[in-house]
C-alpha cells in the first residue's frame, strides 16, 4: 500500500502555459481522494503527472517513500482508469482483465485466480466470455476496474470514469465504487468536475481553479467552511446565494443590508472580530439555498431577517421545491418544502437564517467568517 506526497509540482508548457502551479499535497495511504473543479483548471493534468503520462517540470512526486519524477509508468505500481474504458474490442472480458498481468509473466493460475476474484467483487463473472461490444456502458466501466484491480496496485488513478454513463447509472456506479474500494483497500484519486461524485465519495476532496489548489478538507468541511467565494460556489446544488450588500450598526445591533432590506445579524455573528472591521463597508453575503424558508413558523421564529421577494420560477423536484426569487434586485434560490404554495408571479416572505450566513471580502473574495 502507498501515501503519496506531491511537493511543489509544476506544470509548464512551451510558450509560457502553465496548466499546474506549486501543487503540495500530502495523500494517505488507502485515502479515497478527489480531485474536483471545472474544465481547465489543471486536475486531469496533475493525475498524468501522478501517473507518469506527463512530465513534472519542477518539484518531486514520492510514492511511499521512493522519488518516481523519472521512473517509468509500467514501473510506479499504479493502475489508470480512464473516461473512454480503453478496452480491446477482439477480446473477452477474461482476456481484458488478463491481459496486464500476462505481459508481466503472471502464471495463468495465479491470472485466473485474481480475475475470478475481480469479477466476484465487481458482479461481472457472468460476463467473463462476452466481447465489450455486447457490454453496457456500466459493464464496460466495471471491466475497466476489473483490469486494474487483478494488478494489485499501490495507487489507482481515475479520470472522470463516470462520464460517459447515463445519470442513473452514475448514481448507481457511485455507490460501487465507494464499495470497491472500502473491499481493496487500495490508495484511490479520482478526477472530476462533478461535484456530487466529489461530495458522496471522497474521503477528502481537493478543489481546484487556473492550476492551483484552493481547499483540500473533508466533504462536509468544504461544505460548512468554504475558504473562499469560489469553493463556496463550487460545492453545493444549487450553488450558495452571494449577496452584494454592506454591513451597518444601528444602535447595538449589526445588521446586513442591501437595498431596502435589513437583516439583523444574531450576537454571537455580531461579536466575530473579524466581521467587526467591515462595518460601513461592502462585502459579500454568501446563504445557502436550504436556509432560505418560506414557511409560516419560520417567519414567526425569524422576524428580523424577513424580506419581500417575488417569484419568478418554481422547480419541483419530488422531496423538494427550488424558488427562484428576486428582492432588491438580487437573485435568490431557495430550496422549501414540496408542500409550499408558492407560485410563478407570486409575491412572497421569506425568513433568511442569518446565523448560517457566509461573509466574504469584495475584493480578495476570501471568506470573513461562516
Amino acid at each position: 500500500m502507498a501515501s503519496l506526497s506531491l511537493k511543489h509540482i509544476y506544470k509548464k508548457y512551451p510558450g509560457g502555459v502553465t496548466a499546474v502551479s506549486d501543487f503540495c499535497l500530502e495523500i494517505k495511504d488507502k485515502e479515497f481522494l478527489i480531485l474536483v473543479g471545472p474544465s481547465g483548471c489543471g486536475k486531469s493534468t496533475t493525475l498524468r503527472m501522478i501517473a507518469g503520462l506527463e512530465e513534472i517540470t519542477e518539484g518531486e512526486l514520492f510514492i511511499g517513500d521512493k522519488l518516481v519524477n523519472d521512473v517509468a509508468p509500467k514501473d510506479r505500481d499504479i493502475a489508470m482508469v480512464f473516461q473512454n474504458y480503453a478496452l480491446y474490442p477482439h477480446m473477452t472480458v477474461f482476456e481484458n482483465m488478463a491481459f496486464g498481468l500476462k505481459l508481466r509473466k503472471t502464471s495463468k493460475e495465479e491470472i485466473k485466480r485474481r480475475v475470478d476474484e475481480a469479477a466476484r467483487v465487481l458482479d461481472i463473472a457472468h460476463l467473463l466470455d462476452r466481447k465489450p461490444k455486447a457490454l453496457s456502458g456500466g459493464q464496460k466501466q466495471r471491466v475497466a476496474l476489473g483490469r486494474a484491480i487483478v494488478r494489485y496496485p499501490k495507487v489507482f488513478l481515475l479520470d472522470e470514469p463516470l462520464s460517459n454513463l447515463d445519470a442513473k447509472l452514475r448514481a448507481a456506479m457511485r455507490t460501487e465504487l465507494t464499495k470497491i474500494h472500502q473491499r481493496v483497500q487500495t490508495t484511490f484519486i479520482y478526477v472530476t468536475h462533478d461535484q456530487v461524485e466529489a461530495m458522496t465519495m471522497a474521503t477528502r476532496i481537493v478543489v481546484m481553479k487556473d492550476g492551483l489548489i484552493q481547499q483540500v478538507d473533508t466533504p462536509q468541511n468544504l461544505y460548512d467552511s468554504p475558504v473562499n467565494l469560489f469553493v463556496a460556489g463550487f460545492i453545493g446544488t444549487p450553488q450558495m446565494n452571494f449577496i452584494n450588500g454592506t454591513l451597518e450598526k444601528k444602535g447595538e445591533d449589526l445588521y446586513f443590508c442591501f437595498g431596502n432590506n435589513s437583516l439583523k445579524l444574531p450576537k454571537e455573528k455580531a461579536d466575530e472580530p473579524a466581521l467587526q472591521e467591515y462595518v460601513g463597508k461592502e462585502l459579500i453575503g454568501g446563504i445557502r439555498p436550504e436556509c432560505i424558508h418560506d414557511e409560516p413558523m419560520y417567519l414567526s421564529q425569524l422576524p428580523d431577517s424577513v424580506i419581500d421577494t417575488n417569484v419568478e420560477v418554481t422547480e419541483l423536484m419530488g422531496a423538494e421545491i427550488y424558488l427562484y426569487l428576486v428582492s432588491e434586485e438580487q437573485n435568490l434560490v431557495a430550496r422549501v418544502s414540496p408542500r409550499s404554495q408558492a407560485r410563478a408571479g407570486d409575491s412572497i416572505k421569506v425568513a433568511i437564517e442569518v446565523s448560517r450566513m457566509h461573509f466574504f471580502d469584495k475584493d480578495t473574495e476570501k471568506c470573513i467568517c461562516h
